[in-house]
């Protein structure tokens, strides 16, 4: 039976929730800073810096061949072996500072399978809401797609930003081996197409090892930040292309209004973009 067969089943996954506790700890969120070349935070968790926490620990018969933790508990069973953070949106609220009790509440809000070039594919969107006991901190959804197995090298991405612009800022910064494993086990994300190389290039096909999606996002909102100089009040991102560690990435930015706009680009393609935004009540 296919994954658009299974759809009704799915509708059961939507509005199941789970709710997690956590008290922040400084030592994930300065390593990562420090890994970055970025000055480490010595009160305020940064923004992105959430994704460091809540930690997916199953034993080891509960994780699949992928080193992702099997799916059944939290995320619905689909089938499609391949799974991908597609992109997000968040609204930051309040500051979190380190030390304080957080509780992140997480709901599924939608399963949709879709058709593609690449085949079958089923987009999950979970959102969550932060806590800590002054109340809501930040509001996200986060948008994951599971895949079909690849079968050979994936053709080159339409993401081409040859005929765009020069951006306003760029930066470059080689992404190595040794970054993206501390960045997985800081996330404890154990995907293999990050720090196994024969598996990503074997199994999944990829040139290399594979960026994380949420790496490229990190980089992108503390660059923004940096440059404006104060917290942004909202920030949307989009993975278009898989980056890996075989070329620098250049993180590129323009002021447009209240926002910035944002890419990752790497031998002439666009990997991801984003949207930061300082309209709202930014910190």
């Amino acid at each position: 039976m296919s994954e658009r067969q299974n759809t009704a089943d799915w509708a059961d996954w939507i509005g199941r929730e789970r709710v997690q506790h956590e008290t922040l700890d400084p030592a994930r969120s300065q390593a990562l800073s420090t890994a970055l070349g970025l000055p480490p935070s010595q009160d305020e968790l940064p923004h992105l810096h959430h994704w460091l926490h809540f930690w997916e620990v199953p034993g080891p018969d509960r994780v699949g061949v992928d080193g992702h933790p099997q799916r059944g508990d939290f995320l619905p069973p689909i089938a499609l072996p391949r799974r991908m953070w597609a992109g997000g949106r968040l609204t930051f609220h309040a500051p979190i500072r380190f030390g304080q009790r957080l509780e992140r509440r997480s709901t599924i809000i939608s399963v949709q399978p879709k058709s593609g070039r690449s085949g079958e594919m089923v987009f999950v969107t979970v959102r969550h809401r932060l806590l800590t006991e002054d109340g809501l901190a930040i509001e996200e959804e986060q948008d994951l797609v599971f895949r079909e197995a690849a079968t050979g090298p994936a053709p080159p991405a339409a993401a081409d930003i040859l005929d765009q612009p020069d951006p306003t800022w760029r930066r470059s910064l080689v992404v190595d081996p040794v970054l993206l494993f501390r960045f997985s086990a800081l996330t404890m994300n154990g995907h293999r197409i990050h720090y196994d190389q024969p598996y990503a290039t074997r199994v999944e096909h990829y040139p290399g090892l594979v960026v994380h999606g949420p790496l490229q996002a990190i980089l992108m909102l503390s660059d923004a930040e940096a440059r404006i100089g104060r917290g942004a009040s909202g920030f949307g991102f989009r993975g278009l292309s898989p980056a890996d560690d075989l070329a620098p990435l250049d993180i590129c930015g323009e002021a447009v209004g209240e926002t910035a706009q944002y890419w990752i680009a790497q031998q002439g393609r666009r990997t991801m973009s984003a949207t930061v935004d300082w309209t709202g009540d930014a910190r």
